[in-house]
């Protein structure tokens, strides 16, 4: 087995340290990668704390892995040496259940095997991309086009499938006029992608320090929803509005800015639940829905839709040993807009 420098969290409480793990043997479906880059996402926080349950410890985060291929197995079809590739949210799936067959192994009904915080087919723990290496199956690699540098990328295998999915699934475009509800890692890359599809895109943010940065992403509009004319001005505006932040919002008051006919998608996953009045969805047919990443086929979609358009995330990168700082600035909304980890620094 493969010992790799990683960084793990070994409670709740504690900073995340500096370890070694063990990649399994490469089999002849696997491909081994060595990571350049790995994203932040606020889901590694959630979990390394332990707020959507407990995590079984020590474990290594991180979903959001850039890097070259070093070794393939001797099955492997797909994939060579040298070949830039890139890891989210998904190492396995049972490809058996339907939901499976269409391509949606993120709504896998035996339950789809997490790039962290899972159980493979070993038995063993899964372990994420805060490390120097990982061992995938070559149907869970993604290919990432030349057209997007790595550290750009990483932060696409998550925030920009998490946001290119529900925006495809309810079809912004031309003449849709479509929100966005936070304006950090999904909430950035929301706007790029719903202005490439050429959908009329708002921003609706806490306040409006970071308007002159929308606007240049792609935004038409930007508001203040501490200001409450904005839900006046609004009401009844929005085709569809995605919800990127991990925070308890008033829902009621978001939903009346919908259309009729208009979806309002959470992304963001708050720990507390989130309350709906039946009368803010009855009276113009609107809906409150759900949506997790993409499925494989769909984030190789999403990954050749970014290079065709240029789009990447707009990142900061830092050495391992500021992940526990980048942590808290995180949690102060003080990145613009997504931490990258030189994995050469583990």
């Amino acid at each position: 087995m493969l010992t790799v420098n990683a960084y793990a969290a070994t409670s709740a409480t504690e900073p995340l340290a500096p370890t070694t793990i063990e990649r399994r043997d490469l089999g002849p479906d696997d491909v081994l990668i060595d990571i350049r880059f790995s994203g932040i996402c606020h889901s590694d926080i959630h979990t390394a704390r332990s707020e959507w349950g407990p995590a079984r410890y020590p474990i290594v985060v991180g979903h959001e892995i850039a890097g070259v291929v070093r070794e393939v197995g001797s099955a492997v079809t797909k994939f060579a040496v040298g070949d830039r590739v890139g890891v989210g949210c998904l190492v396995d799936s049972c490809r058996e259940c339907d939901n499976c067959r269409k391509g949606l192994e993120q709504y896998c009904r035996n339950g789809s095997t997490g790039t962290y915080g899972g159980v493979g087919r070993d038995g063993e723990p899964t372990q994420g991309g805060y490390s120097q290496a990982i061992v995938v199956t070559e149907d869970f690699v993604l290919r990432i086009p030349d057209g997007i540098e790595l550290d750009a990328a990483a932060p696409l295998l998550c925030a920009g499938i998490t946001t290119y999915s529900p925006l495809r699934h309810w079809n912004a475009g031309p003449g849709r006029r479509v929100a966005v509800i936070g304006m950090g890692g999904l909430g950035h890359m929301a706007v790029k992608l719903a202005h490439a599809m050429g959908a009329e895109v708002t921003v609706l943010s806490q306040s409006l320090k970071k308007r002159e940065d929308g606007l240049r992403l792609g935004a038409d509009h930007y508001y203040a929803t501490s200001d409450e004319d904005t839900f006046t001005t609004l009401a009844g505006s929005f085709d569809l509005i995605i919800n990127t932040v991990s925070a308890t919002l008033d829902m009621d008051a978001y939903l009346r800015l919908l259309a009729v006919d208009g979806t309002l998608v959470n992304v963001g996953a708050p720990e507390k639940p989130l309350s709906v009045h039946a009368f803010s969805l009855i009276p113009a047919r609107r809906s409150f829905a759900g949506s997790n990443i993409g499925g494989i086929a769909e984030t190789q979609e999403m990954l050749d839709f970014c290079a065709e358009h240029g789009l990447g995330a707009e990142i900061e990168v830092i050495p391992a040993e500021k992940i526990n700082e980048a942590y808290e600035r995180v949690l102060a909304s003080d990145v613009r807009y997504r931490f990258v980890i030189d994995a050469s620094t583990f």
